[in-house]
């Protein structure tokens, strides 16, 4: 397998179409087929399902993808390091939890897309255990998740501490412990996000099962049920703050093992160079 078929077909994976790899590769579109036509033939099996104009990706292509991928990646860091390459370029794929995304990233991308415009910035987010599975899947190259992470094969590096607040509707009343919310439905986002499971843990340790739980999507989505009095919710005070949103939901705190929880950078231990992870790294310093 040559490494340009395989970048087709990774291209031709992401995008799920023929035409708009070929327009991404700068390539033809009969270029693209025939190399991916090629590929198919040389590893006896289909790739991809047709399906009208879009192509859907088969179990055989899932497994060739991830392959693909590692690959790809292992061959432009051996074209780094080769080269002796040092300043940041390329492409940057970072993974983080979607409240990170939206109060913590969006000056430091900024600010790092000033400095290093030759990078192309990815941003993919996702709960804690996805994230994490995507670094070590060679999904992202990093990923900002919250702490614990018990992976010893990947780097860890804290970056900052979120202060988590109970939200409520602006109607309840005080919250000093679980059982004064013990009938409120919780609100949170699919499982594998570590505040959710702190929101759990909160409400197993006193004892109290809740009534019932409610998975969204976005964050915007669990503040906006909390505030029309759906169910409670645990989220960092800073998005709350961010967003001017005091006169909606009320922000009740938690007990410090609860409320404090670290956020930590992480990226596979076995990849040790790759400029543009290590400047953006850098930049929480």
């Amino acid at each position: 397998m040559e490494l340009s078929s395989l970048r087709i077909f990774k291209t031709v994976a992401e995008e799920g179409s023929v035409t708009q790899a070929a327009a991404r590769l700068h390539r033809v579109q009969s270029n693209v087929s025939a190399r991916l036509t090629q590929l198919e033939e040389s590893l006896g099996v289909t790739l991809f399902h047709r399906s009208g104009r879009r192509l859907l990706i088969t179990p055989e292509g899932t497994r060739l993808l991830e392959y693909a991928e590692r690959l790809l990646r292992l061959a432009d860091e051996a074209q780094m390091s080769v080269r002796g390459e040092q300043e940041p370029s390329g492409q940057l794929r970072i993974g983080s939890m979607e409240t990170t995304a939206a109060a913590r990233l969006p000056r430091v991308l900024g600010a790092f897309h000033r400095q290093y415009p030759q990078v192309d910035l990815v941003l993919e987010t996702g709960p804690t255990d996805h994230m994490v599975q995507a670094v070590l899947n060679h999904k992202v190259d990093l990923a900002l998740v919250a702490a614990p992470i018990e992976r010893p094969e990947l780097v860890q590096v804290p970056v900052f501490v979120e202060e988590l607040v109970l939200l409520t509707d602006a109607l309840q009343g005080p919250v000093r412990e679980p059982a004064d919310v013990a009938r409120r439905t919780l609100l949170g986002f699919r499982s594998g996000c570590s505040y959710r499971r702190r929101l759990e843990w909160w409400f197993a340790d006193a004892g109290i099962s809740p009534t019932r739980l409610a998975e969204f999507g976005t964050f915007e989505a669990i503040i906006g049920c909390v505030a029309a009095g759906m169910g409670v919710a645990m989220m960092p005070r800073e998005v709350i703050k961010q967003r001017n949103l005091g006169r909606t939901v009320q922000c009740h705190e938690l007990p410090p093992e609860v409320a404090e929880v670290e956020t930590l950078m992480v990226w596979r231990r076995d990849i040790p160079q790759h400029p543009a992870r290590d400047a953006f790294a850098a930049s929480f310093q």
